[in-house]
């Protein structure tokens, strides 16, 4: 019987384990990719950006957009998806609580994805090191208008592709992209999305995912005392 249960626990481990993005059990990969950006800004002596979880959010619905319609991640890791920009402004602000009155003008937007990675240092790199789109991605990035930016991170099913997004603007941030609910928003059931180091909400990936990291622990914790029982 202690090896049935076992091979029980096992199975169960295994199983958590490959239904939780790494991306999502390791830390925010959204917050990772906003790193990334400004590091290649400082690089090149261009000003910091500043975070927002409003664009963040939004950055998040336009991955949630894109995958929603079938576009598949090519071979270069980019993604064929344009939404009309009515529906940056207007849809994905909506669903993501951010006040209307406070959306403003978006500088860039840059979307790219990965087939086997899903850390947020490999995606981006994997577009700014493509032969095709890397100058355009890199003068996204660079761009002297910008003073927030927000990202998205997700994947279109279990095993990938994983898919990122990061919206600019030029607005406040003290003022632009607010989110509503005493700053929390519209809750997102799937993904990650950037947020300010200092918001009084850490958590901004899916909360089946949250509460499946405690799940996990529990049966850690669970299989030696089921051992022993039995």
């Amino acid at each position: 019987m202690r090896e049935i249960w076992s091979s029980f626990g096992l199975w169960m481990l295994l199983l958590m384990l490959e239904a939780v993005s790494p991306a999502k059990i390791h830390g925010n990969p959204a917050n990772d990719l906003v790193a990334l950006v400004n590091a290649n800004r400082t690089a090149t002596k261009l000003p910091h950006l500043r975070t927002s979880a409003g664009l963040g959010c939004m950055a998040l619905q336009y991955i949630s957009d894109c995958i929603g319609i079938g576009i598949g991640c090519a071979g270069d890791n980019t993604v064929a998806c344009q939404p009309p920009e009515a529906h940056i402004t207007e849809v994905y602000a909506a669903n993501c609580g951010v006040e209307l009155p406070t959306v403003d003008v978006i500088t860039g937007r840059l979307l790219g994805c990965h087939r086997q990675r899903s850390d947020a240092e490999a995606a981006l790199e994997a577009v700014l090191s493509g032969s095709g789109n890397s100058t355009a991605a890199r003068a996204v990035i660079r761009g002297k208008e910008h003073t927030q930016v927000g990202a998205g991170f997700d994947r279109a099913h279990r095993r990938g592709p994983f898919f990122w997004c990061l919206l600019f603007s030029s607005g406040s941030a003290n003022s632009t992209f607010l989110l509503e609910a005493a700053g929390k928003g519209v809750h997102q059931s799937h993904g990650c999305f950037s947020v300010p180091d200092n918001t009084s909400f850490s958590l901004s990936c899916s909360s089946a995912a949250a509460a499946a990291v405690p799940l996990l622990f529990f049966i850690l914790l669970l299989l030696p005392v089921l051992q022993v029982y039995y």
